[in-house]
């Protein structure tokens, strides 16, 4: 017995220690009890329930290889007997300890049936060996013997598996023998025996972590995640910022919820301008453009026209602005309408620094306007001086002043005196351009008269002239009979339009 103890001990050391070297470590310990079954030269009582009941119980120790294989270690203690209705021997009743150690095969290895699979089938195949105490029964007398066999175990059996930690197993074992005599029958067929038992198996050791992150693969979603990194319940890398980049590869670990990012973990920034897009509210700046905390184009002035393409970028606050952000100049003049005291300046014409049409003599006149420029004079005459009462009344006296040979353009030298005062008063006004206007009566041919007031105002210029007036300052021009300033039927009337007229023009 002392030997036997030893064997059984040996061989459970053996298990536990090939189970340590395995992936998963995982230990199972049955406990369970069963009928014990008999055929021989007496009889067979396998799967006879007419027979008396024959007892056992035992326990397991059984360790993870693979998804297809487990190894079990197993022994158990029990009676076994055969009542036959005749023989030589009236009955046989024993008991016996036996240890096996057996090689399972899983159904449920992924392979045929799924892992996840609560109720699974199985075989088994092993090795061991049985210690039989026995009596008998004869006609005659009580036989008394004992002995040990070689037994090679087949089993099949289903296990429910409640949880990881807990199953129940049904198992029937069919046990080959190397003896004939354990029935006291020797009759050249070995005796068999045969088992059913139902057993609870309660598993140990920890369950299977490829990535050692501490959740086991069963439930690990995430089962190659890198030695080291720390991980949630399902296994996965903590993603604290929930952005889709795990916090060890997440270089902005803080990301905004709901903010798009890279695969670095940050904040795209479509336009690389320094401004993540969700902050962005103009994602498309061009490259290389300043932008401010909004990742917009700095806009220094205020003007709405950004840096980039602001030409003056200086440009006062509230000063409109044309596309090159410079302050409008709605007439061209130079000077921008903010300061643009005249703006409706006409292109071309000077300006001062207030943008009005510059005016040399002061007069009010703009110079572009002013036909005297430089010397002040009234808006009536274009900016000359107004013409003076003196030079009004010899212009007045020149009216009539003014006589020719009857029906010629020959000057009298009465007219001299008269006209040498308009020569005067042209020199010493530069500024004056004459209109020398010739008029008749009505008497005679209108044609013969229009020509007759052309050559009389002809030869009134042509005096001034030889006189030392410019000519470019004069103009004659002949009107003939068309313009009376009096009644031609009254002699009168009709000395009063043969006259020369002197218009004074700046």
């Amino acid at each position: 017995m002392k030997k036997k103890s030893l064997l059984l001990v040996g061989l459970l050391s053996m298990v536990l220690f090939a189970g340590a070297q395995t992936d998963n470590n995982k230990v199972a310990i049955g406990l369970y009890f069963g009928k014990n079954e008999y055929k021989g030269d007496l009889g067979n009582g396998i799967f006879n329930f007419n027979k008396a009941f024959y007892g056992f119980g035992g326990v397991s120790f059984a360790t993870y290889i693979s998804p297809s294989f487990d190894l079990s270690l197993q022994g158990n203690y029990g009676n076994y007997g055969y009542f036959p209705t005749s023989n030589t021997l009236t009955n046989m009743l024993g008991s016996k300890y036996e240890g096996t150690l057996s090689l399972h095969y899983k159904f449920n290895n992924g392979y045929l049936l799924s892992k996840e699979l609560k109720l699974s089938p199985f075989v088994e195949v092993g090795v061991g060996f049985a210690s039989y105490s026995k009596n008998g029964q004869s006609v005659t007398d009580r036989i008394n013997t004992g002995g040990s066999d070689v037994i090679v175990p087949l089993g099949v059996g289903l296990k429910y598996q409640f949880n990881d930690a807990f199953a129940l197993q049904y198992k029937f074992v069919y046990n080959l023998t190397n003896k004939d005599d354990r029935d006291f029958v020797v009759s050249g067929s070995k005796d068999k025996f045969a088992e059913h038992s139902i057993g609870l198996i309660f598993s140990f050791g920890s369950p299977k972590d490829a990535d050692g992150d501490g959740v086991s693969d069963k439930l690990d979603k995430c089962p190659n995640t890198p030695k080291g990194v720390e991980v949630d319940a399902f296994g996965c890398p903590i993603d604290t910022d929930g952005d889709g980049v795990a916090d060890y590869l997440d270089k902005c670990p803080n990301t905004p919820a709901g903010a798009a990012v890279d695969a670095n973990g940050c904040p795209l920034d479509s336009d690389g301008d320094g401004v993540p897009d969700y902050l962005d509210k103009c994602p498309n700046t061009p490259k290389g453009i300043k932008v401010d905390a909004a990742g917009c184009p700095l806009d220094s002035d205020g003007d709405g026209v950004p840096d980039s393409l602001d030409k003056c970028p200086n440009t006062p606050k509230g000063v409109k602005v044309n596309a090159s952000g410079c302050p409008l100049d709605s007439d061209g003049d130079g000077v921008p309408d903010n300061i643009d005291k005249c703006p409706d300046t006409p292109k071309g014409v000077k300006v001062d620094t207030s943008g009005c049409p510059i005016d040399t003599d002061g007069d009010g006149v703009p110079d572009y306007l002013d036909k005297c420029p430089t010397v002040p004079g009234i808006a009536a005459n274009k900016g000359c001086p107004e013409v003076k009462a003196e030079t009004k009344k010899i212009f007045a006296q020149a009216l009539q002043g003014i006589q020719f040979e009857s029906g010629k353009d020959v000057i009298k030298k009465s007219s001299f005196a008269i006209l040498n005062k308009v020569v005067k008063v042209m020199n010493d006004n530069p500024s004056y351009n004459l209109e020398i206007n010739g008029h008749t009566d009505n008497q005679g041919a209108a044609a013969m008269n229009l020509t007759l007031s052309q050559k009389r105002a002809d030869a009134v210029k042509a005096y001034l002239t030889k006189n030392g007036v410019d000519a470019g300052k004069l103009a004659a021009k002949g009107f003939g009979q068309t313009v009376p300033v009096a009644d031609n039927a009254t002699a009168a009337g009709r000395a009063k339009n043969r006259r020369v007229e002197f218009k004074v023009n700046f």
